[in-house]
């Protein structure tokens, strides 16, 4: 192969790799196994492949696509903050125009996969996630501290994705999976906000730690949030969902995650959120793991 033709083939594998990155693999693999564990549930199981399959694609692309419109709204915010300015738009690996593109064909094709291949619920539980993402927590994010709370909605939307696409109907029990993660994010979501303060001070984010730089009112809503989490994390089996090995495993995460939101208010210290940060990413996958077993056993 020619040197004119090595260049090309490396360009275009960077410029792939660029438009991977803009979908953030990460939150991706989050939202799909949210979704996926939504399904199970409904579904009672994985007997339906091919549903499931389609439902964790047209969310895959869904979800990537917002994210990367998203990352186009907000190339400037973006360029402002350390733990972002190497993101492929404002590092210039890729041209806002392509990320425009990419973002939209994406998500219209995840909303189409959803609506033709699994059933027109899910693809409007997913519509209702990527608009309030984008044209609401977006835009909201440079005007009031309460962006967190309004992020939290389509953060805590997959399962209930996953609900509807097995089961075809909104339940009890999807409102139960959006309100334990709803509840989840808010500690999550405060503490790395937190700990990244400034650097969402420089590119004029208002979340709370922000707007309220002397950290009561963010560690009251930590606090306040955790002890919300508590109960309604033991709903599945109040409501049949799982089984007893669920709840008790879930009442001592509980205790310990509560444990970690008091800590962080008491001491207020970069120690403290890291910590909170920490168990708030343990907490989770034991729980839908915890929610997998015990629907296995129960």
């Amino acid at each position: 192969m020619s040197k004119r033709g090595n260049f090309t083939l490396a360009r275009r594998e960077k410029q792939i790799k660029a438009f991977l990155e803009l979908s953030k693999p990460g939150v991706l693999f989050m939202v799909l196994v949210t979704a996926g564990m939504g399904f199970y549930l409904g579904a009672s199981g994985w007997s339906d492949w091919s549903r499931l399959l389609w439902t964790l694609l047209g969310t895959a692309l869904a979800a990537g696509g917002s994210l990367a419109l998203n990352q186009y709204l907000e190339r400037d915010l973006d360029a402002c903050m350390r733990r972002t300015r190497s993101r492929p738009l404002p590092a210039g690996r890729l041209q806002p125009r392509e990320a425009l593109v990419f973002g939209l064909v994406t998500m219209l094709g995840g909303l189409l996969v959803l609506a033709c291949l699994v059933n027109g619920l899910s693809a409007l539980v997913t519509a209702v996630t990527a608009m309030s993402y984008l044209f609401l927590y977006t835009p909201l994010k440079r005007r009031t501290p309460f962006c967190s709370i309004v992020g939290a909605i389509p953060g805590a939307l997959p399962p209930v994705t996953g609900w509807v696409a097995a089961r075809g109907e909104l339940s009890i029990e999807a409102g139960v999976l959006f309100a334990i993660l709803f509840l989840w994010q808010m500690p999550h979501a405060l503490a790395i906000a937190w700990l990244y303060r400034e650097d969402y001070a420089r590119a004029g984010i208002r979340v709370l730690p922000v707007a309220n730089p002397d950290a009561v009112i963010t560690v009251r809503q930590v606090v306040s949030n955790c002890v919300a989490l508590f109960p309604v994390a033991l709903f599945p089996t109040l409501i049949g969902l799982t089984g007893v090995v669920y709840f008790f495993a879930m009442f001592f995460l509980g205790v310990i995650f509560l444990g970690c939101g008091i800590d962080l208010a008491r001491s207020c210290s970069p120690k403290a959120a890291r910590r909170l940060v920490k168990v708030s990413f343990i907490y989770l996958p034991i729980q839908l793991a915890l929610m997998a077993f015990d629907r296995l056993i129960f």
